[in-house]
């Protein structure tokens, strides 16, 4: 697992969506945390919004965002546990085309190490939803700077190996 030289570095265009009932553009430290770091690796901060948690207003955007073509990726934070209120899973099931559960495990295996068994209150999870993929994150800042620096710093590099998900771009609508 590495980064090739020898392989052109893709900008990844990503959307960034935050899910609170609480937390406006100036309260919201884990956006601003995901952001951060995505430009800080070269890529693109395509759009970024705040919504409450409600599965209808969720999928809408997220089908703006999917079917816009200058959006390659979009990152949710916050929805993600398990209360009530929690609802970004649900708005992503109803997007998807294809789940990618090995996100979600891998982000919970990350996640133990630093908070503990606290990580089976998650439920971070991803998809491919018609040639975009769809990454939701829990909304504190420490579950997005591990799920990003643990696992979307490299897969979203076009020069990680053994391979990555930008690679796999053009072929994701492919029947």
């Amino acid at each position: 697992m590495s980064l090739d030289p020898t392989r052109t570095f893709v900008p990844v265009r990503i959307a960034v969506l935050t899910v609170s009932d609480t937390r406006g553009l100036a309260e919201d430290r884990s956006g601003d945390a995901l952001v951060a770091r995505l430009k800080e690796a070269g890529h693109v901060l395509a759009e970024r919004a705040i919504l409450r948690d409600d599965v209808a207003l969720i999928v809408a955007q997220l089908d703006r965002w999917i079917e816009e073509a200058s959006i390659d990726c979009i990152i949710t934070t916050g929805g993600t546990g398990v209360t009530g209120r929690d609802v970004t899973p649900e708005a992503i099931e109803r997007v998807a085309d294809k789940m990618i559960p090995g996100f979600g495990e891998l982000f919970r295996w990350l996640s133990y190490q630093t908070i503990g068994t606290s990580t089976v209150q998650s439920r971070a999870c991803a998809c491919v939803a018609r040639g975009t993929y769809v990454f939701a994150l829990p909304g504190s800042t420490g579950a997005v700077k591990d799920a990003w620096d643990g696992i979307l710093a490299s897969q979203l590099d076009s020069r990680h190996r053994p391979c990555n998900f930008v690679e796999l771009m053009p072929r994701l609508t492919e029947r």
